[in-house]
């Protein structure tokens, strides 16, 4: 009997040392970022930022690969199925969040199947339009579309992601249903905006900023409480004749259920100093979005944010009747 216990004893701290070795010789390869949505888009771009500057303070290679569709859920759905073993992660916005109200049947739960590593930024969203869209303001836009609901539309990057939830949240505000059109990702809704393919989106400054400061499509105001400093001409949508419509954008950081605390522990502290680097935070700002405080940069505040905007967003998306398969 005691010869069983200390052998199991023994295994046990071979087990811990095992892992502990691992840990230390974290990372030895190449470390994939999935992004649920196609490359060009704002997670895209807050990905690739994050991945280089997360690589120099992991002294490790990180790269991103695009697995677009089902507003992030395929991308989501790609990760449960990779070996927790930290060479393999996931960064998504709130959308992770929105997903379990939004889909009748998903093949994780958003969650049990991940392991939290910590937020990444808060973010603003513009409302903007295709440069010769008629309206010259907000008032001008809520009076066309009243007018004319049946023949203008609005574009987003799937259903669950961010510009579909600003999108919806925008048609509750004015009470109307508009024609709406979903794509692989706000990259390649933002390529037909500018072609005057469709008329308006909802979409982070990520993705537009680059786009109001080149003239190359109309801004009608920005979704924050406040005005943002990057675009402080730009009014916020309530000022704009839109009260109290704000909606701010968080992207996070999720390594596979299961995957050693120890690695996640590094992928963390690596996360919170990345978010330190004044070249990022600048990039950042620049996009009219900013890196989270370093306590919030952990797997307990994002395990509370999430389950946070679970909460909050799921009687909103069932009462407003949206689902997707």
């Amino acid at each position: 009997m005691i010869h069983r216990i200390m052998r199991s004893v023994v295994c046990a701290l071979a087990l811990l040392a095992a892992l502990q070795a691992h840990a230390q010789q974290y990372p030895a390869k190449v470390i994939t970022i999935i992004v649920p949505f196609a490359a060009g888009g704002p997670s895209d771009t807050i990905a690739r930022l994050t991945a280089q500057t997360m690589g120099t303070a992991l002294k490790a290679t990180m790269i991103v690969e695009n697995v677009p569709g089902a507003g992030g859920t395929i991308g989501a759905a790609r990760l449960t199925q990779a070996k927790p073993d930290g060479y393999t992660l996931f960064i998504h916005h709130i959308g992770h969040a929105t997903a379990p109200a939004l889909y009748r049947k998903l093949s994780y739960d958003a969650m049990r199947d991940f392991d939290p590593v910590g937020l990444i930024n808060d973010g603003a969203m513009t409302f903007v339009a295709r440069k010769d869209f008629p309206a010259k303001d907000l008032k001008e836009l809520l009076a066309y579309v009243a007018a004319n609901k049946d023949k203008v539309n609005m574009a987003n990057a799937g259903v669950g992601s961010a510009s579909h939830l600003c999108g919806m949240l925008f048609m509750s505000a004015i009470k109307t249903d508009l024609t709406t059109i979903p794509y692989k990702g706000t990259g390649p809704a933002m390529n037909d905006l500018l072609g005057g393919q469709v008329d308006f989106m909802c979409d982070q400054t990520t993705n537009t900023t680059s786009h109001i400061k080149a003239g190359k499509v109309k801004v009608y105001g920005v979704t924050t409480a406040k005005r943002i400093g990057s675009m402080p001409e730009v009014p916020t949508m309530s000022e704009a004749g839109l009260p109290n419509f704000t909606v701010t954008v968080w992207h996070a950081l999720y390594a596979p259920k299961g995957t050693p605390k120890a690695i996640v522990d590094q992928l963390s502290k690596a996360l919170q100093e990345a978010l330190k680097d004044p070249t990022l935070k600048q990039r950042f700002a620049d996009l009219g979005s900013e890196p989270v405080a370093q306590d919030r940069a952990t797997p307990e505040a994002l395990r509370v944010q999430l389950k946070s905007e679970i909460d909050k967003w799921g009687p909103i998306i069932k009462a407003a009747g949206v689902f997707a398969d």
